[in-house]
């Protein structure tokens, strides 16, 4: 098996102090730095901040929060996880990731994604009806955009470009891209015509049934004729000293955030058996260091990726709690899993 990444993602939860209050968004951002830097120093390979416009997240600007990032880190790669092109311009994201590329020294990536949340569209004007045609035309100016020379385009959601160069330029002539995929095989089809890496968000359920998408990509990659990369993927998961300790710390804030968002997706609330359930067969990886660690290992191997990355927030949780879990997976977990990994 090929050298393996690892890394670590977060949406930005709002977290409470001691006595159970919420923190500001402030802090918010400030502990994703903290978070960051510590990662940074234990030797994770990737640090990702997702796009949310919601109360309960702080990054609504992923490269905003990465730049802020650069300054204090100097090996771990940034990216966002996921910046939502959709309802963005893909020049704008374009040049605000080439400036954190320069800032970082080339450690910038950008997953682009359409966006499993919704309220991006009307908040900077689009309509969901166009949803699937959005990611479409602007992935398509994206990819175009990657070369980093003038271009000529037209479409139907944008201003045309006309001979246009676009500023910065990264140091290695390439911006680092992937596509984030949900499971959709249209998604996975088009992530291969374009030839970009595959990031697959797998939060819930066996992971092994994404075994059959990670085979269509590279599938889709040989008949279109373009580089099937190394696959990524991630998914929801938090590390304390004791399985029990993971579990209670996670538990009340997951339910919270899971009842929240299934109340506008008609979810019925959810029950402490299906929760404890997905931590032993689903794709949440909860628990202690020497708990988790071959359960990583085995999604791994079981679907042949890459890089695994570990959302590793939700809700309220303490920043002591999450600076805690951020240390036991860069100084346990990781080790770990790669020494399951060689055998």
């Amino acid at each position: 098996m090929s050298t393996i990444e690892f890394g670590l993602d977060t949406f930005g939860d709002l977290p409470a102090d001691k006595s159970g209050r919420p923190e500001s968004f402030g802090t918010a951002l400030r502990a994703v730095v903290d978070e960051a830097v510590l990662a940074d120093e234990l030797g994770v390979d990737v640090f990702t901040v997702g796009e949310h416009h919601r109360p309960e997240y702080a990054i609504s600007s992923p490269e905003t929060v990465l730049a802020g990032i650069a300054t204090r880190t100097s090996r771990i790669r940034l990216g966002s996880g996921v910046t939502v092109l959709s309802s963005d311009d893909p020049v704008r994201v374009f040049q605000r990731f080439a400036t954190v590329d320069g800032l970082s020294n080339g450690r910038a990536e950008v997953i682009l994604g359409r966006g499993s949340f919704t309220e991006s569209f009307p908040l900077f004007g689009y309509d969901l009806r166009d949803y699937d045609r959005l990611f479409e035309e602007k992935l398509d100016l994206f990819v175009k955009l990657l070369d980093e020379k003038p271009i000529t385009w037209s479409g139907e959601f944008r201003a045309p470009l006309d001979d246009a160069d676009v500023f910065p330029k990264t140091d290695s002539g390439r911006l680092t891209t992937w596509v984030g995929v949900g499971g959709s095989p249209q998604s996975i089809i088009r992530t291969a015509r374009h030839g970009l890496p595959l990031m697959l968000a797998i939060i819930g359920g066996a992971p092994q049934r994404f075994a059959g998408h990670v085979e269509l990509y590279r599938r889709a990659a040989a008949e279109f004729g373009t580089m099937a990369h190394p696959v990524g993927m991630h998914s929801p998961g938090f590390l304390a000293d004791t399985d029990e300790q993971a579990r209670e710390l996670f538990w009340p804030h997951y339910r919270t955030m899971r009842d929240r968002i299934g109340a506008l997706r008609g979810w019925p609330p959810i029950r402490r058996e299906e929760f404890d359930a997905e931590i032993e067969h689903g794709s949440m990886y909860v628990g202690s260091p020497e708990t988790v660690a071959p359960r990583i290992a085995r999604t791994i191997t079981d679907l042949d990726v890459a890089r695994f990355d570990l959302v590793y927030t939700v809700g309220a949780l303490t920043t002591g709690d999450r600076l805690r879990a951020v240390d036991l997976y860069g100084r346990k977990v990781i080790p770990l899993v790669r020494d399951i990994l060689a055998g």
